[in-house]
């Protein structure tokens, strides 16, 4: 076990074990950032290395000294959004001793008197602040990881204009360390200022009638997202994701996206969840992605571009949903080779012309061919009928 990788905290050396301390004193070479650096410098008797820029070459740089004595020093828990996971990409475990410290989230939840297990643990470091939307309901407690001073002032500016302006944001600053500071105040009205650069927010969330939640099972209401009516309809919509059966890990192609809600329900129903989007209409795949973005995922990737020639080279995907039809240029046989063994394919069909491809793929393939008809309570005259919408004809198919 070449390679040591040790958490530490505010609190510096005095807050380290001594299997911690030994592991720093005995390493040839120490890397970390210059904070990291300083806080372990009372032990440090080898090189001090700081991490290369961009960070991206300090994979190699560690991995090149493989055979010495090497000690990455870390924020807290190393694999809880840490170089550690990083690390384990390129290094067996079995070459590498862990020892972490206590995370910003669990020094915060400890302040906070909060359950880690019933509470959101959210980083927004280097990331949107957008990925905090999907956790917004009322009652809920969030913790949030953020990027730097600022942090703070933009997640209650958001939250306010999202209608949760009314929720109580605590900052936590320096935690564990002789500069640990902790203030509160409401989003609509925060006015905290000389925040450190090193903070995590704690949320507790509080909703007004008309705040923007995101409810948690699919089929979420059509007029949360912006659509110029290419938009698959609530009901058919949660039809849909059941029969795309989105498991761990999968990638999802939505061909023909429109305003990209099936690959945003998709990401939404679990974080290790990937989709790519497939739009020829520029205006509908820029819409897609502030869709993705407004509803918390903006990590959905859009592609603009006509299929099937827009899919040549994308990773291979676990499940497919094709909204549009499939005749062009054999869409729907594209699709079919591209798919992975256990792979899914959905499509729907409005037009005579798409559902007649359907039963013929399905007669010769099989699967499930279903229609699904849905009627609206709506005015008519002075009273009150039904008036359905358009039939939809979804075959399902699973590759063998």
């Amino acid at each position: 076990r070449w390679l040591s990788i040790v958490g530490i905290g505010e609190d510096g050396v005095d807050g380290l074990g001594r299997g911690a301390r030994d592991l720093i004193s005995n390493a040839e070479i120490v890397f970390g950032g210059l904070r990291h650096l300083q806080l372990a410098a009372p032990l440090i008797k080898g090189q001090a290395k700081p991490w290369p820029s961009p960070f991206s070459l300090a994979p190699g740089e560690v991995v090149g000294m493989r055979g010495r004595k090497v000690c990455v020093l870390a924020s807290g828990d190393p694999f809880f959004h840490g170089v550690g996971a990083t690390l384990a990409a390129h290094v067996p475990a079995d070459e590498t001793w862990v020892v972490p410290a206590p995370s910003a989230f669990s020094l915060a939840a400890a302040r906070m008197g909060w359950a880690l297990p019933e509470t959101a643990l959210v980083s927004v470091h280097g990331r949107a602040l957008d990925r905090i939307r999907p956790h917004l309901h009322p009652g809920a407690h969030i913790l949030a990881l953020t990027s730097d001073a600022g942090g703070p002032a933009a997640l209650a500016k958001l939250l306010t204009s999202l209608g949760f302006g009314a929720s109580r944001l605590t900052v936590l600053e320096a935690l564990g360390g002789e500069r640990e500071h902790i203030r509160s105040a409401e989003a609509y009205g925060f006015d905290l200022s000389e925040i450190a650069a090193l903070n995590t927010v704690a949320i507790e969330v509080a909703a007004a009638p008309d705040a923007r939640i995101l409810a948690y099972t699919p089929g979420l209401d059509d007029d949360l997202f912006e659509h110029d009516g290419q938009i698959t309809k609530r009901e058919i919509r949660a039809v849909t994701l059941s029969s795309l059966r989105p498991r761990h890990g999968e990638l999802l192609w939505d061909v023909g996206a429109g305003s990209g809600s099936i690959g945003i329900e998709w990401l939404l129903a679990h974080p290790s969840l990937r989709a790519t989007a497939i739009e020829a209409d520029a205006a509908r795949a820029a819409r897609a992605a502030r869709n993705a973005a407004a509803f918390g995922v903006p990590h959905l990737d859009v592609i603009e571009g006509r299929a099937p020639q827009a899919l040549s080279g994308l990773p291979q995907p676990d499940a497919i949903f094709v909204g549009g039809g499939g005749s062009a240029d054999d869409l729907l046989g594209v699709c079919i080779d591209a798919l992975k063994p256990g792979g899914r394919l959905v499509v729907n069909a409005v037009t005579l012309e798409t559902e007649t491809e359907l039963i013929a793929r399905h007669a010769a393939l099989g699967g499930r061919l279903s229609r699904l008809a849905v009627s609206r309570a709506d005015a008519v005259g002075g009273k009150t009928g039904w008036r359905p919408a358009m039939p939809v004809t979804q075959w399902t198919w699973e590759k063998a």
